[in-house]
């Protein structure tokens, strides 16, 4: 590269973004959006108000028959119209709108006509998120959520009845998952929910009538629990349950549309591979500088993966207790913001709110901790990090869980889901210029920063370059490695749960319970697990490209903001945006 250009790639990456709106599919594309949207949102309200959408609070459609040939038609309708625009006419900025927008309408005829999970994973119904949206969000008036509450009310039970005919042959484990949770919501609803509705409510009949569709409703999720139960007997008598291994075919298909990624879910697993090797390297150089440290008077076994598991688990005892498990994870995020600031890795907005709260009920048992962040249409809301408290397991299970999330590893968790992963990732997305980025996040990109950050912090110095933070640094790694072996071998090769478990702990270094836990997680999902390795090879690939090219004149500051920028495009996306402003 010339020195002209690196001057040029200098300037571009530390100026805005700035997409021209004079093209002459500007207008063409804004008909086509503002068409495109208006129809989604009708179609989808549930999904109209998670993203903030006040408009749709009280909505909800019923997941029959009626409604599937809805979508159906909705998705030919726009593919039509995607189809007559003139791509070459677009700017930088549709050109990829376009191809986002494309890219979910084929992934949802897919969904429709060939995955058809709607007919076997009963967990996906569960009302507990968009009727609590209607309780927490700022958007509405008191008594504008008491009249979302009602009319969202009264349609759960002909909500449940059409869900569970919608089912053919579930797995055994998507009907496990799905009672576990909407017990949980219905619960939920007896307690908390129907207190909280009921301080919306001025009036005694106002109550009274809250108090009747609680009670319904409650009843109709019980139903629902009861049905999938004799469901799950009938299935098992016949040995007929549906697997959840979903077999090559579909899963490079989902691969391709979920990930968006340039690579194939055979070179991603791989790659892995690769990885898994190159990180039990690096674990044996610091098991080694610490087994002194633990171990003064012992030989250190010879067997390499023995050795790195006695340091790791001298190592892990250092941890918090299960009464104070989410008040440290609280308390550490402070800590991580100032080291962000101070390092001038990114700017920080202090107007955007991030509040560490216990997951919901009835979203628990998928993973311990996640960020629940606003949507484009509701970004004054503050986020949530929820981290499930540890109250609810034996005694045993916690100090596994506690051992797994040890000092050390808890700050990494907390760099993944808060600061500057999740929480800031999204915080910059909800800030682009472009609606269709904000609303069609890109999972491995999203995923995939947040396992970039762990990395890059360390790189810059937290934790003071400690020898134990570095060593669990490399097995946190390594559980984002085997996330995608375990997910490829399990939906490809067969792999079972001996076979996972022993990778888990034996390869991985993990506890038993948290082990455990993912095996669970990878049959009730699929592909989402490879989002993690996979977003973070071509972020960390990306940024050491550039850095080569442009030598000292790079600034990782201004690459992260400017990565940031376009929201939470697909990483193919970002980069050719990035890569045609610096032509």
């Amino acid at each position: 590269m010339t020195l002209w250009m690196r001057i040029i790639l200098v300037l571009l990456l530390t100026s805005c973004v700035n997409f021209s709106k004079s093209g002459k599919g500007t207008e063409a594309w804004e008909t086509f959006e503002t068409s495109f949207f208006a129809d989604l949102w009708n179609l989808y309200p549930k999904w109209a108000f998670g993203l903030g959408h006040k408009d749709f609070a009280g909505q909800l459609k019923i997941p029959n028959r009626a409604y599937l040939l809805e979508q159906k038609e909705f998705l030919v309708k726009h593919q039509q119209k995607l189809t007559a625009l003139k791509y070459s006419d677009l700017t930088m900025q549709e050109q990829t709108d376009y191809e986002l927008v494309k890219n979910f309408i084929e992934s949802s005829q897919w969904e429709l006509d060939t995955f058809k999970s709607y007919t076997w994973d009963p967990s996906q119904y569960n009302l507990g998120s968009t009727l609590t949206e209607v309780l927490e969000t700022k958007r509405l008036s008191g008594s504008e959520k008491l009249a979302a509450v009602v009319q969202k009310l009264k349609l759960v039970p002909a909500y449940y009845k059409a869900a569970f005919e919608q089912l053919q042959k579930p797995t055994q484990e998507h009907i496990n998952l799905a009672v576990r949770q909407n017990q949980a919501l219905a619960d939920y609803l007896d307690k908390q929910f129907l207190d909280q509705a009921l301080d919306l409510a001025t009036q005694l009949s106002q109550k009274k009538e809250i108090r009747e569709l609680v009670q319904n409703a409650s009843a109709a999720v019980r139903v629902y629990v009861s049905s999938l139960k004799s469901l799950e007997k009938n299935l098992a008598q016949k040995k007929d349950f549906r697997n959840f291994r979903i077999g090559r075919k579909l899963y490079a298909q989902k691969f391709k549309y979920d990930l968006d990624s340039q690579s194939t879910a055979e070179q991603i697993y791989q790659k892995a591979l690769a990885a898994k090797k190159d990180t039990h390297q690096e674990m044996i150089k610091i098991a080694q500088q610490l087994w002194p440290k633990y171990f003064a008077q012992q030989k250190p076994p010879k067997n390499n993966l023995l050795m790195i598991g006695k340091v790791l688990q001298k190592v892990s005892q250092k941890h918090t207790t299960p009464e104070d498990f989410v008040k440290t994870v609280r308390e550490q995020i402070p800590e991580l913001w100032k080291f962000v600031e101070t390092k001038k890795l990114l700017t920080m907005d202090s107007k955007k709110p991030l509040v560490v709260r216990e997951t919901p009920v009835f979203n628990r048992g998928f993973a311990g901790a996640g960020v629940n962040a606003p949507g484009p249409y509701d970004d004054k809301r503050e986020t949530f990090y929820e981290v499930t408290p540890l109250d609810g397991m034996p005694a045993e299970k916690q100090q596994s869980y506690l051992r797994e999330y040890n000092h050390y590893t808890l700050q990494i968790l907390n760099i993944h889901e808060a600061v500057p992963g999740h929480y800031t990732q999204l915080v910059y997305s909800l800030k682009s210029p472009s609606l269709v980025k904000k609303v069609f996040g890109n999972g491995t990109m999203v995923e995939g920063w947040a396992v970039y950050t762990e990395r890059m912090m360390l790189e810059e110095g937290y934790g003071n370059n400690e020898p134990e933070l570095w060593l669990m640094y490399y097995k946190w790694r390594l559980r984002v490695v085997s996330n995608t072996i375990l997910d490829y071998s399990l939906h490809n090769l067969d792999m079972d749960r001996k076979g996972a478990l022993k990778l888990l702990t034996e390869e991985a270094f993990q506890e038993k319970a948290e082990a455990e836990e993912k095996w669970n997680r990878a049959t009730y999902s699929q592909v989402q697990l490879a989002s993690y390795f996979t977003g973070f090879t071509e972020i960390y690939e990306y940024r050491e490209e550039l850095k080569k090219k442009m030598g000292q004149r790079f600034d990782l500051k201004t690459f992260h903001e400017k990565f940031l920028s376009f929201g939470s495009a697909p990483i193919h996306v970002i980069q050719t945006l990035m890569n045609k402003e610096m032509q």
